[in-house]
């Protein structure tokens, strides 16, 4: 019988190592599996990348978002051609009324609807990781004062505080030197939905501490004389990731409305400004005779919206762990 030292080179079997895969590997290879997933996925970043480049996008098309074109309307005010007077010039048509072109508004839109979403998005899910963790974790006075905080603000009818405060919250924005009009408009947008909306996430991310404030981890990490501000920030915070994400991707596409919402009602972003809850609100006085303007608008809020929601379901069950293990085989 030959020993492992007679052996040849070519009868010599090497095994192979073999490496287990994170829980973010695992949720990677399930949302990877996810073609409808997939497409929302490159219809999101379709929008942000068009958003991004939109004033290079005008100027190779020559369109603007401001420029009036009267050429392109009738004496009634409205577009000579049919559908919105869709043409090469103006490849989705103008509006009524200004001859303004509708793809550029419609560029330039988007930039509006998904800076609010991101930027209250990030705020929101900031304040609320952070409460909900200290919460979660210290328990005692502390978590029964934000605790006491959320209900607070909970029981505040948030979208007739929005409305309600619109004007003497703007007015005081730029007293203290916002400049006038949108920018002030959009700051105020953005905070009333950052202070409304920390609730829901510290909710989460709290009950979610108070599970794994008991694990074997934190524990130890006691035993080892940790600090309390190395244990929140780095021992719980990176095992809140998973509900987090679920929690971004469902709000953002939220807020994306609710921008458009609060422009449509002329709360947000007002005229010549673009944005896409003006221009819905502008085409509702033209929807017999242009429906094209009122179409156009709303179609990209709904597959925007629709595509966000996609990628928030599939990766809340990517992030499952009780998956299905027999597909990623």
């Amino acid at each position: 019988m030959s020993t492992f030292a007679e052996l040849d080179h070519d009868d010599v079997v090497i095994a192979t190592e073999i490496v287990g895969k994170s829980p973010r590997e695992l949720a990677w290879m399930r949302f990877r599996k996810d073609k409808v997933a997939m497409f929302a996925v490159a219809v999101i970043a379709t929008y942000v990348v068009v958003a991004l480049f939109a004033p290079v996008i005008c100027a190779l098309l020559g369109i603007s978002p401001t420029r009036l074109d009267g050429a392109a309307l009738n004496d009634y005010g409205l577009p000579n051609g049919p559908f919105g007077n869709i043409s090469f010039e103006h490849l989705l048509g103008v509006e009524p009324g200004t001859g303004r072109d509708i793809l550029a508004r419609l560029l330039y839109g988007a930039r509006v609807s998904l800076m609010v979403g991101f930027i209250a998005t990030f705020l929101t899910t900031t304040i609320g990781v952070v409460l909900g963790v200290v919460a979660g974790y210290k328990r005692g006075r502390i978590d029964a004062v934000i605790s006491r905080m959320t209900d607070l603000t909970l029981a505040f009818p948030s979208f007739l505080l929005i409305i309600a405060l619109t004007r003497p919250f703007t007015q005081r924005l730029e007293a203290i030197g916002v400049p006038e009009g949108n920018p002030a408009r959009l700051t105020y947008i953005v905070l009333v939905l950052s202070l409304f909306g920390w609730v829901y996430v510290a909710r989460v991310v709290r009950g979610q501490t108070l599970s794994l404030r008991e694990r074997e981890f934190v524990e130890a990490a006691r035993s080892c004389g940790a600090s309390n501000s190395h244990i929140i920030f780095k021992e719980l915070l990176p095992n809140l990731w998973a509900p987090v994400i679920v929690i971004v991707s469902l709000s953002l596409p939220g807020y994306v409305s609710t921008e458009a919402t609060l422009s449509f009602l002329g709360l947000g972003m007002i005229a010549p400004a673009a944005s896409w809850g003006v221009m819905l609100g502008d085409s509702v006085k033209y929807y017999r005779s242009d429906p094209t303007y009122l179409f156009i608008p709303g179609i990209a809020l709904i597959v925007l919206v629709l595509a966000f929601n996609i990628v928030g379901d599939a990766v809340r069950d990517a992030l499952d762990p009780k998956g299905d293990r027999q597909n990623l085989l």
